[in-house]
């Protein structure tokens, strides 16, 4: 079938190739020609381009020129010339495209290419990386390459004062982690003069370990959050009741989902312990929430897997690299509930104050492109969100690694003591061992194993991530045993020492299956690379998380039928496929849940939209805000107005509630009456109390310079439209936690969240109008107004563990609802047994 398809419709990525070909063939013949040219006649081709590209020639019809020049660059510079397939993956990431790349093909040479065609526009380059390490590897190698072009390099690292990061934007190529520029557009639309603003419009970012960035995090929002204060003795008293429970009899835990709830039997010793009549009442909703995050915390959160105590802090580990994300932190209160636990100093919990999903600022990107090892296994995603294509671009050499087919056994004992004799063996060759664990507390078990069997080894986890580069150069090394989590050094190559390649090269063995196929293939792609030659094998047990998730009692009886012992492995393609099957689905359900978040977020991404760019107009104009004003106050009068004048008989109107309005947000008791207001129609009140507004209005304009007053306004417009926008993501996250529950009720979540959405954002603005129509109207002018930031001390951090934020009061309905009485659901069931039970 699919060869038939692939005769019907050809083969995309190879007719992707065949176009890249004939660009690289031009690029090629241009070799000679450059060769020729003085290092000074090298450099000038730079303003050359940027002369033609003024001149309205498209960076398209430069790329042959400009990508030949950069390779003979790079020759002289560097001593590494570019290959043909460095080539083809520099014109599709200049395209828009990822790179697959296999690891050691040299994907951070194939970027500069890319990235110097674009800085030629003038308008600015990022590289985007993973880590602060490569993003200063990168920004001091290949910086060599474009200062030697003329070209001006930037490093953008947390730390740098406003100052230096401005310098490093300015700069034709910029280099730094997603982290740092996601921040930095989030503090850009908070600050309060535009000479306070670092970022220029972003323009092309080239974002490395693509993958990673796009799809590992994309369901972690990055947050600005200011501090909350809140009591941490209700965590510690949840703490202590939790302690005092037991699984099954009064909690249940479901280690598919992850999710933990209270007995009935459970319920009843927490209103004893609380002394409480009921756990569900409305005034307990914290306190549930506080017991359910203590459950968590204690539960499924487990030390050296999930999070790490360092130096009296929780440090979260995170799941797919293995590293420590430092100043991030868990929330909805689960940080605080661990503090709790494990017994350290509760922080206090935080209030967003400006979010954004990785998905939607790169999205806000010109071009935006990408290069991993891989990422065609979520091909779709790329397509679908970015709107990128994968193009798999071959290998400089054919790969003649073996890849061999996973070992089971029946226990992890088992499993583990056959990996330590693995070690063993091919360590007394000489044969270099790289060995991949899932959690931090695999690679120290295994440690442990190799300490008792007299093995010299290295292990980069978490721990002692700082070591990296230095443990990862070593680790192709005769002799050497490595043990890392997930992130085996992503980003940095292991070469081969000597006399490695006789010895058959780098061995790869895998401890478990993790549930994504791409983190597998990383691991994979550290051995064999450039033609190299290299071992993988992954070994599995019964026992293994995936393996316990998707069926394997069958497998395990059938093992034990046939008295297969601990020591026996099964070489199963078969199981093989069953596993790569689990990890599809797996991957599948992630992708929905993606989907899901961005649907979400999008609806706040389009208001976010419109207040930046309002706001960013506030800041930046030089004009008088006094017409964007006075649109504000009509708008609030005119709603006022309106309210007060529904009724058709005239009598009935509300005149004095009206003046009552007048007085309290507009002017002075005698500047309006009941009796100014009567037998007019409701557009003349309006216009009647409008135009003493514009009277009072011009005479406070009077009482300052044009400068001061403009300030004055800015200061006004600047404040309210701040205080609301950040009550109003908080609303809005609030509604997001607690929509799911409309299914119930036969109603789509997301189109309710969507128009409430709406309605919450319109009311929003009315109420920016009406508070700039009080304060223009009645604060007392200043002299030495400034402006003020809403909230101090904000910290940044890039999410939580599922990317949810704490909720500061549960959006519910007020209506209560009795233990015995029937669910509101529909379920015929009593609200104790059904949906009290949550």
């Amino acid at each position: 079938m699919a060869g038939l398809l692939t005769k019907i419709f050809g083969d995309g990525n190879k007719k992707q190739l065949n176009r890249l070909q004939k660009r690289v063939d031009q690029i090629e013949a241009l070799e000679p020609q450059m060769e020729k040219l003085s290092d000074t006649e090298l450099q000038e081709k730079t303003a050359e381009f940027k002369e033609r590209y003024n001149n309205g020639e498209s960076l398209d019809d430069m790329l042959v020129e400009a990508f030949a020049v950069v390779r003979e660059a790079s020759r002289r510079v560097l001593g590494m010339r570019p290959f043909k397939v460095q080539l083809m993956g520099g014109i599709a990431i200049h395209e828009g495209n990822i790179s697959e790349m296999k690891t050691g093909e040299g994907k951070t040479l194939a970027s500069t290419m890319p990235a110097y065609l674009n800085a030629i526009a003038g308008k600015g380059v990022h590289i985007i990386t993973v880590n602060d390490y490569l993003a200063d590897r990168d920004a001091k190698e290949m910086g060599e390459l474009h200062h030697f072009l003329g070209l001006t390099v930037g490093l953008n690292t947390n730390g740098l004062s406003k100052e230096e990061k401005r310098e490093a934007y300015y700069c034709d190529i910029t280099y730094g982690t997603n982290n740092e520029f996601g921040f930095d557009y989030l503090r850009d639309n908070m600050v309060l003069y535009k000479n306070q603003m670092v970022q220029r419009p972003l323009n092309f970012a080239i974002i490395d370990e693509v993958d990673s960035i796009l799809i590992d995090e994309a369901r972690t929002p990055l947050i600005i959050s200011g501090s909350a204060k809140k009591s941490a003795a209700l965590y510690q008293q949840a703490d202590s009741f939790v302690s005092t429970l037991n699984k099954e009899s009064d909690y249940t835990y479901d280690e598919k989902t992850k999710g933990v709830q209270l007995t009935e039997e459970g319920i009843n010793k927490a209103e004893k312990f609380f002394h409480i009549e009921n756990l569900f009442d409305l005034n307990n909703v914290s306190l549930t929430h506080h017991i359910n995050q203590a459950l968590k915390a204690h539960v499924s959160m487990h030390r050296d897997v999930d999070y790490m105590v360092q130096e009296g802090e929780v440090v979260i580990i995170d799941s797919f690299t293995g590293r420590l994300m430092k100043g991030r932190r868990y929330s909805d209160g689960l940080h605080q509930a661990i503090e709790a636990k494990e017994g350290l100093q509760i922080q206090n919990e935080s209030m967003t104050l400006a979010s954004i999903t990785f998905q939607n600022f790169f999205r806000m990107y010109n071009k935006l492109a990408g290069m991993t090892g891989t990422a065609k296994t979520e091909e779709e995603e790329f397509r679908n969100i970015y709107n990128m294509d994968v193009i798999a671009i071959p290998t400089n050499k054919p790969i003649v690694r073996d890849d061999r087919a996973d070992l089971i056994y029946k226990t992890m004992d088992g499993k583990f003591r056959a990996v330590v004799e693995e070690i063993k063996e091919r360590n007394k060759q000489g044969q270099p061992v790289l060995v991949g664990t899932v959690a931090v507390e695999t690679s120290e078990l295994i440690s442990n194993y190799l300490k008792k069997a007299g093995i010299k080894h290295n292990v980069l986890n978490a721990k002692n991530h700082f070591k990296e580069a230095e443990i990862i150069e070593n680790a192709g090394h005769q002799g050497s045993v490595t043990i890392a989590t997930n992130m085996a050094g992503r980003g940095t190559d292991i070469k081969l020492g000597e006399g490695v390649k006789e010895l058959g090269g780098l061995a790869v063995i895998g401890t478990e299956r993790h549930e994504s196929r791409r983190i597998d293939n990383q691991l994979r792609g550290r051995s064999g690379r450039q033609g190299d030659p290299g071992i993988t094998q992954f070994y599995l047990s019964m026992e293994d998380e995936l393996m316990r998730r998707f069926g394997s009692d069958n497998l395990k009886s059938m093992m034990e039928r046939l008295g297969m012992d601990d020591d026996q492995p099964i070489e199963s393609k078969m199981v093989s496929r069953a596993v790569e099957s689990a990890q599809k689905r797996v991957e599948g359900n992630n992708f929905d849940a993606r989907k899901q978040v961005l649907a979400y977020d999008d609806v706040l991404r389009e208001q976010r939209e419109i207040i930046y760019k309002q706001r960013f107009e506030i800041i930046d104009g030089e004009d008088d805000l006094r017409e964007i004003i006075e649109n504000m106050i009509k708008s609030s009068i005119d709603r006022v107005v309106a309210m007060h004048t529904q009724d058709n008989d005239e009598e009935n109107w509300e005149l004095q509630a009206l003046v009552d309005y007048a007085h309290g947000n507009l002017f002075d008791p005698e500047e309006l009456s009941v009796d100014d207001l009567k037998g007019k129609d409701n557009e003349e009140i309006s216009e009647l109390i409008m135009k003493k507004v514009q009277e009072k209005y011009d005479e406070k304009a009077e009482q300052l310079s044009p400068e001061q007053f403009q300030e004055f306004q800015k200061v006004i417009v600047l404040r309210a439209v701040d205080t609301k926008w950040m009550d109003h993501i908080d609303q809005m996250e609030q509604l997001r936690q607690g929509i799911h529950l409309r299914a119930y009720g036969q109603n789509d979540p997301l189109r309710e969240y969507q128009m409430e959405g709406f309605h919450m954002f319109e009311e929003m603005v009315a109420s920016i109008e009406e508070e700039v129509t009080k304060y223009i109207m009645k604060a007392q002018i200043r002299e030495n107004l400034q402006r003020e930031e809403v909230v101090k001390n904000t910290q940044a951090v890039a999410g939580g563990s599922e990317g949810k934020k704490k909720v500061r009061k549960p959006f519910v309905k007020k209506v209560t609802v009795g233990r015995n009485d029937p669910c509101p659901c529909g379920s015929g069931k009593k609200y104790k047994n059904c949906h009290g039970r949550n």
